[in-house]
């Protein structure tokens, strides 16, 4: 049997091939067929993690085309297009997403498709499908369903697991369900209902190792206390707006500026002035190394426009500088508009 690299063993092989760049992965998948098989194993991704080789990239699914992730990788400055999500439903919209273990999750959501010749919507407001992909393999596969039919929810990755909390289960009926995903296992469990609901959308984010649930318009937040996997409810009066976290800490879009937001009741550090996103809505924002990535996104009609314009522009700002300013990267090449969904994916 041939080896992969001659003269040296196989699993020194792997090591190599795992310290070069995802970017140039389809490129070396063309060498020979024994390479291709090594590119996608699971193998290649412990040897990533082994040596040290990991890789953040950026996953974004914007309302144009019809359920395709792009990948953004900050080394190179270049996009991505994954293969079409082969869910049925159109148009995906109001989903979790997460990533663990080197892979991507796609989780619930409903249909924002609309029959043009009727102006009808698909019908699919909420589902308890999840996808995953695998960059390695590039591959989507279907995995266990949701206990609970959910959209407009809280997501999270923690401790390995992920963390779903809340949402609806219709377009007018709340929920106070959560539940905890096992990758290795390929199983939901239940957790202790979140302590209230309320009628507007919830997001989640990961503080001081601690899932947070945050619901639009309010100031209190739901956390899941790690021993007693119990929520309680602080009241620590965050800003409302875009969130992101970078190295553990919370950044919010509010009042044209961007703020760290502490994790406790007191006065908010104004970080950067964003007056420049003031008519641009529907846009994503998240955290990547020690910067904060502002993506896609509409501009609506105003005074001097009469069209909405969809965006693919991507503005990030390194909040660890002592003068922090934004600067481009390059745009989407092959996704534009309202930002569906965004998720960092280590690999």
């Amino acid at each position: 049997m041939s080896r992969l690299i001659d003269g040296l063993p196989d699993e020194v092989a792997i090591q190599c091939l795992a310290r070069v760049p995802f970017y140039f992965h389809s490129m070396l998948q063309l060498v020979c067929l024994s390479w291709r098989a090594a590119l996608r194993s699971p193998q290649l991704f412990k040897a990533r993690c082994e040596v040290g080789a990991s890789e953040e990239l950026l996953c974004v699914l914007a309302f144009e085309p019809e359920n395709i992730w792009q990948l953004y990788d900050p080394r190179s400055d270049c996009w991505m297009t994954l293969p079409v999500m082969p869910s049925e439903i159109r148009h995906l919209a109001r989903f979790g997403v997460a990533s663990i273990a080197g892979k991507l999750f796609v989780i619930g959501g409903g249909s924002d498709g609309v029959d043009l010749l009727t102006g009808d919507h698909d019908g699919i407001f909420a589902s308890n499908e999840v996808w995953s992909y695998d960059p390695l393999r590039r591959e989507w596969t279907q995995q266990a369903p949701m206990l609970v039919h959910r959209a407009m929810f809280a997501c999270c990755t923690l401790n390995g697991k992920i963390i779903v909390a809340g949402g609806f289960t219709n377009c007018r009926k709340s929920t106070s369900k959560a539940e905890i995903y096992d990758p290795e296992a390929d199983v939901w469990e239940p957790l202790p209902d979140l302590r209230h609901t309320h009628t507007s959308a919830c997001s989640g984010v990961v503080i001081g190792g601690k899932m947070h649930v945050l619901h639009k318009g309010l100031s209190t937040v739901q956390i899941l206390e790690d021993e007693e996997q119990q929520w309680v409810v602080e009241d620590y009066g965050w800003l409302q707006g875009p969130m992101a976290v970078v190295h553990g800490e919370l950044y919010v879009l509010s009042n044209s500026c961007i703020s760290k937001q502490p994790a406790e009741n007191v006065p908010d550090e104004v970080v950067s002035s964003a007056s420049e996103f003031q008519s641009r809505i529907g846009f994503g924002m998240i955290g990547l190394g020690g910067e904060i990535y502002v993506i896609g996104g509409v501009i609506g009609p105003g005074p001097r426009n009469q069209c909405i314009k969809q965006l693919s522009d991507v503005d990030v700002l390194n909040v660890r500088s002592e003068r922090p300013t934004w600067r481009p990267v390059s745009p989407m090449t092959h996704c534009c508009g309202s930002i569906l969904g965004c998720a960092l994916l280590r690999i």
